[in-house]
This record gives structure tokens, sequence and C-alpha cells, in this order.
């Protein structure tokens, strides 16, 4: 068993018996969520499959929070965010800015990127290194403005 899923095994039980009903509900959740990937994929996840439903389900809460913000229902946001909290704890420490940039810029480098066009060569060198360490979003939008400004 993966050293996630055995954590969060760990983190389960200790929310029922401390009666945290809603970070148990959390809990529940992420492990629905990577048993039900487990049983359509016919795999047992691995701790970076983890991360990647993780990541997902991160994604997926953070643009619940954007919706439900716009529609004025600051309940349901608040639920989203508290939801958000609990799954950062799983996720590794986030990058700096400053460390994601100069990453960015020695994929630039190594790949010979001159263009908007070489996006793809860059992202293929920078997604592992910055794996469940990074916004995607965030990371695409910066490695776009270096090559804009290249060429």
């Amino acid at each position: 068993m993966s050293t996630l899923k055995t954590r969060l095994t760990e983190d389960m039980k200790a929310a029922m018996k401390s009666g945290e009903k809603d970070k148990l509900g959390v809990i529940r959740l992420i492990n629905a969520a990577i048993k039900q990937r487990e049983v359509d994929e016919r795999i047992v996840l691995n701790d970076d499959q983890v991360l990647a439903a993780l990541e997902k389900m991160l994604k997926q809460r953070k643009d619940s929070i954007t919706q439900y913000e716009a529609a004025g229902r600051a309940d349901l946001a608040d639920v989203e965010k508290f939801e958000v909290g609990v799954i950062q704890t799983y996720l590794p420490a986030q990058l700096a800015d400053s460390e994601i940039a100069a990453i960015i810029d020695a994929a630039i480098a190594q790949s010979g990127a001159a263009s908007a066009r070489d996006m793809g060569k860059v992202i293929a060198l920078v997604k592992p290194q910055v794996a469940g360490k990074a916004d995607m979003g965030k990371l695409s939008e910066t490695i776009k403005q270096k090559l804009a400004a290249l060429g």
C-alpha cells in the first residue's frame, strides 16, 4: 500500500476517534476517488497516481469556489475552501515562484524553445519536475509569457 494511502487511512481513523466529522467526510471523498480510479482501471495506485487524483480534486474544488462566489453562495464556497485545505495537507509543499521560474528558464534553454509554438517541448520538460508542487494552469501561463517574450 502506498504511503499516501496509508496516511489517509490513519488520518481517517484519527478523525473518527476525535469526532471531526467534516474532516472525516473529506478524507472519505478522497478515498472514494482513489478507489473509483483503482476499480475503473483495475490497478493499484502508487503515490504519484494518488497525487494526480488529489490534484484533480483540488482543481475541481477551486473551480467550484469560483462559481459559488460568482453566484453569491458564500456558504457553499466555505465548504469547498475547507475541503481544499484538507486536500492540500496531502500534497507536497508548493514551489516558490522564483523556483518555478528557474525550472522554466532551464527547460527553455534545454529545449531550445524560441516561440510559443515550442510550448509543448517546454511543458514536457517542466511537468515531471513540478508535479504536485505547482498549479499547472499558472505554470502554463508563465511559460506562455516567457515564450512570448522570446519571439
